[in-house]
């Protein structure tokens, strides 16, 4: 994460004076475990798959644990060195996919509706999907999609969803990130050397409909975040952090900006978030369809006005 934070642009006296906290963020995948590193800062879970009773966090993939990382990970155990980008934030978590990360559209929708029933209690102001969707071939269902995303933004929330993983041939934005009303966030990883760049398969623009898509980008390979695995023994904290690549790790980063930006300046709505980080991107000298307004550059989205 220190390597990621210099490539958005994130310094560390900008993260001392601005974390997240006060803002709370809801975030939609495999679940949580209560980590070190998230503190006292899980406010609500909610199981969608196996409908628990008392639903008691749990993550049976760990995908949505490292996501939440990324976004809100304190970096406790690590003494800050895998850090979120706003670690003071605090986090509302519904379980819409399984131990394989599969889901069903109704589970997501769901989901989606509790979020925004819960968003005034929690004071909830943003929502992380990291979901990519390959194809949803039923139109009934993935009108029902986009359908409760329009309801989330319009409900005021920034609703920041992944390009998904399935580039680079044109056209292959996530069926959920081609939305209006969501900022649609793609992989890219600067100067970054891998043989397996997320930015090689994050999906690629046009979108179907006229929105030119994705919004942002940001990095994603290799990112180092919070296991599910974690455990003590007589030698302390062990397996606290593992790696993952995807626009799943690029899309937290985003939406952790988003609450740094709404902890400095609260008044926002979520058209003036998003247009603030569209023009506050940095060129990164990709076309359009692969990085959008370009890469995501947190020190020029917090001191532009």
């Amino acid at each position: 994460m220190q390597r990621v934070r210099g490539v958005i642009g994130l310094s560390d006296e900008t993260s001392r004076r601005w974390n997240g906290a006060g803002v709370a963020v809801a975030i939609l995948d495999t679940g949580i475990i209560r980590h070190p590193d998230f503190d006292r800062r899980i406010y609500a879970f909610r199981d969608f798959v196996n409908h628990g009773k008392d639903n008691n966090c749990y993550d049976d993939s760990g995908h949505g644990t490292h996501v939440a990382g990324c976004l809100a990970g304190s970096g406790l155990v690590s003494n800050g060195k895998y850090a979120g980008v706003a670690p003071g934030c605090s986090l509302i978590i519904g379980k819409v996919l399984n131990e394989d990360g599969d889901g069903s559209v109704k589970s997501m929708v769901d989901g989606i509706d509790w979020i925004i029933a819960q968003k005034n209690y929690y004071r909830i102001r943003a929502l992380n999907i990291s979901v990519g969707v390959a194809k949803i071939e039923d139109e009934v269902y993935r009108e029902q999609l986009l359908s409760a995303l329009k309801r989330a933004w319009d409900s005021g929330l920034v609703v920041v969803v992944a390009a998904g993983n399935n580039g680079p041939a044109p056209m292959s934005i996530s069926p959920m990130a081609v939305s209006d009303f969501v900022i649609t966030v793609g992989c890219h990883d600067g100067d970054y050397k891998s043989d397996h760049l997320c930015e090689a398969y994050s999906g690629r623009g046009p979108s179907v409909t006229h929105v030119k898509k994705p919004d942002i980008v940001a990095p994603g390979t290799d990112i180092i975040s919070c296991c599910a695995r974690v455990r003590r023994n007589n030698k302390g904290i062990i397996s606290a952090y593992n790696k993952k690549s995807g626009t799943s790790m690029a899309t937290p980063l985003v939406t952790g900006a988003a609450a740094l930006l709404l902890q400095k300046e609260p008044g926002l709505s979520n058209i003036q978030v998003r247009r603030r980080i569209h023009y506050c991107a940095s060129d990164v000298g990709e076309s359009w369809t692969k990085q959008g307004w370009g890469m995501l550059n947190v020190e020029r989205l917090l001191f532009t006005s």
